[in-house]
């Protein structure tokens, strides 16, 4: 603890670095110390937890049972997920800005992703607040991204509060699971303050609560949540006076007034009108007058005339802000520290569409169009790279995971988009002069049936088994520190070995010294259609056999497209579109109906995961097709021994 009496030490303590970790725990402990002045009106909190924990649902209740919303008024299930993809995979995708009025107090609330892949939006977060909600599924548990966020916070040093959810849920160990976050918290490394955390207990989409982990003891409120909050979460400093420092964490944008930046106010100020300057990130100085300057109360953004240190806003006027940049007075820079956002450990090459069918379904089409989206992508996504490659229509697209970039892919085909993605591929790194990859900590939860073949496989991707636990119900947990590489690919694989039964998560873990001698992929070759045209039921027919079919009678193919998976090791050429031969002769015996079995469907990230070095997958509005990225057929069988050749040539 700081010693801080005089008062040398307190201008010190108060220094500008410290007001971006000035809302951590050391100077919250010491502020009665200093005599801080602190706006009590006012929380700053952040919802953090794995996926699927029930964040989400838990804000709904939030905002239903204080004194926010009308009392008429609906509010639809998760509310804030507003995004359609958000709402169609029950997933939080980007940050939510909400708050709530609970007495005197308002809430300022921040519901996060649970997923690792959108781990920028957590990080940019935790700058924001003076506390968080982490928030436990009663039954599952801590879990991986239990972990990533929980990190976070801490290394924040904000002050938390243990929300053990799914209280009513069959199975439920709330006082095991207290004992795991527990556990979490001290191989964090969370000092004693942080260790002495409230447990609240809840049914989020009941919306009950209790201090007790009887669930006989919840009521239909969520005061034992508020009044914790309240009580436990430290005001945040209120030090208007001083020169304005506000950073920007969130972008938006909207067409009347062009870019928002959302942030926090760290000290000072901030009037509409007011001639401010933005703080670049590479140094410069950009000055620029506040038109409009937004409050959260909510589900509504509320336009208000000025706002000060420990409010969440978001301001416009500024056409050319980033995330990371800090708005102070003209007279007065003095930048806030960069946000430290982790860098992208995967890249997938991303081409405009150039298949026989390009340009038939979709809208934008162009590569100059694709360029200015994903380039456009990068004003709000921090995690996302994007770089030029030697070919004019192809880009190097990097973040954080499959799902951050499947997600990307996803938006763009239905704005109307046209592309082609190469297989993903890890980023690797330079470490004290040694090549290093990027290895995930997996957690997989299956039944005991299926314990031997899902060790098996993990080992043969290169998984090392960190520990194994079988539990009273038939299921055993099991934990690997895996290379990245290893596992592209593998959920669809993991879903077959399982049943569906089985539950894998993963996440970042460390950069390690890559292995050697060893290339994953699929094991399988491709049945690759060798003509165009319409695929018939008679054709599959024949083809059925060798494999497993992505394609209907009835569609579109052209040659180099890949039409199903094949049984064997090497690819298969085969004809699709062949028709059976009209006679007039009368077979003997009674006519069959020609039937063929129901074909895989892929959805876009099965797709992705499919890909070989040699092929793409090719997205349009309405369809997803793989192919091979040299569609000739003879071409490529030519190109395949010119790369055999060379092969033993290098060895």
């Amino acid at each position: 603890m700081h010693e801080a009496e005089t008062g040398t030490e307190r201008a010190s303590l108060l220094s500008y670095g410290h007001y971006y970790t000035a809302y951590n725990a050391v100077l919250f402990y010491e502020r009665k110390k200093l005599n801080l002045k602190t706006r009590e009106d006012i929380r700053n909190i952040a919802i953090i937890a794995h996926v699927d924990h029930g964040k989400t649902t838990l804000v709904n209740e939030l905002l239903k049972q204080s004194d926010t919303l009308p009392e008429h008024m609906h509010l639809e299930d998760r509310a804030l997920d507003s995004n359609a993809i958000e709402r169609e995979r029950g997933i939080t995708i980007l940050s939510k800005n909400t708050a709530v009025q609970y007495g005197k107090t308002k809430i300022n609330i921040l519901d996060t992703p649970g997923h690792a892949d959108f781990g920028g939006e957590v990080e940019r977060i935790m700058k924001m607040v003076d506390g968080v909600l982490l928030v436990v599924d009663a039954y599952e548990g801590t879990m991986p991204q239990t972990r990533f966020v929980l990190k976070k916070a801490l290394e924040q040093h904000l002050t938390p509060i243990v929300v053990i959810n799914k209280i009513d849920r069959p199975g439920a160990r709330p006082e095991e699971v207290v004992d795991e976050v527990l556990e979490l918290f001290i191989e964090l490394g969370a000092d004693d303050e942080q260790l002495e955390f409230p447990v609240v207990y809840t049914s989020a989409v009941n919306g009950t609560s209790s201090l007790d982990s009887d669930p006989a003891t919840q009521e239909h409120t969520m005061n034992y949540l508020f009044d914790t909050i309240v009580k436990t979460i430290p005001a945040p400093l209120d030090n208007s006076d001083e020169p304005l420092q506000f950073q920007v964490a969130m972008l938006d944008y909207n067409d009347y007034v062009g870019r928002i930046g959302i942030g926090r106010i760290f000290r000072g100020s901030i009037h509409l009108g007011d001639n401010v300057s933005v703080l670049k990130l590479d140094g410069t100085h950009k000055n620029f007058r506040v038109t409009k300057i937004f409050g959260f109360f909510g589900l509504k953004r509320v336009e208000v005339d000025s706002a000060k240190a420990g409010d969440l806003i978001a301001v416009s006027g500024m056409e050319d802000i980033f995330v990371g940049e800090t708005v102070t007075p003209v007279d007065h820079p003095d930048a806030l520290p960069i946000l430290r956002i982790d860098e992208p450990t995967l890249q997938m090459t991303f081409l405009a569409n150039d298949s026989p069918f390009a340009g038939q379904e979709g809208t934008e089409v162009t590569a100059r169009k694709l360029e200015d989206r994903l380039k456009s992508q990068l004003h709000t996504d921090v995690s996302l790279r994007v770089e030029d490659t030697d070919l004019p229509s192809a880009w190097i697209v990097s973040g954080r995971g499959e799902l951050h970039l499947s997600i990307l892919v996803e938006e763009m085909r239905r704005e109307g988009f046209e592309l082609q993605l190469s297989r993903p591929e890890v980023i690797y790194k330079d470490i004290d002069g040694v090549t290093c990859e990027p290895f995930e900590s997996v957690q997989i939860d299956t039944p005991n049936e299926y314990v031997g073949s899902v060790i098996d496989s993990m080992s043969q991707r290169k998984g090392e088994m960190k520990n194994m636990e079988t539990t009273d119900n038939g299921q055993t947990r099991l934990t690997f520190l895996a290379p990245a590489r290893g596992l592209i690919g593998y959920s669809t694989e993991f879903m077959s070995q399982t049943g569906g039964y089985g539950i894998m998560n993963h996440t970042f873990a460390k950069y390690l010294p890559v292995i050697k001698n060893w290339t994953p992929g699929r094991r399988t070759g491709a049945l690759v259609s060798i003509n165009q045209g319409t695929a018939t039921t008679y054709s599959l027919q024949s083809v059925e056999d060798r494999g497993t079919l992505f394609v209907d009678a009835g569609v579109q193919v052209y040659e180099g497209m890949i039409v199903g998976e094949s049984s064997r090791e090497q690819d298969i050429g085969v004809n699709v579109t062949k028709g059976k031969n009209l006679t007039n002769t009368r077979a003997a015996g009674k006519d069959h109906a020609a039937a063929i079995r129901t074909p895989k469907s892929l959805s876009l990230e099965e797709s992705i995961e499919f890909l070989n070095e040699d092929e793409y997958c090719e997205v349009t509005p309405k369809s997803i097709r793989l192919r091979k990225k040299i569609l000739n057929t003879s071409a490529r069988m030519k190109a395949a021994k010119r790369a055999k050749v060379a092969a033993k040539d290098d060895k």
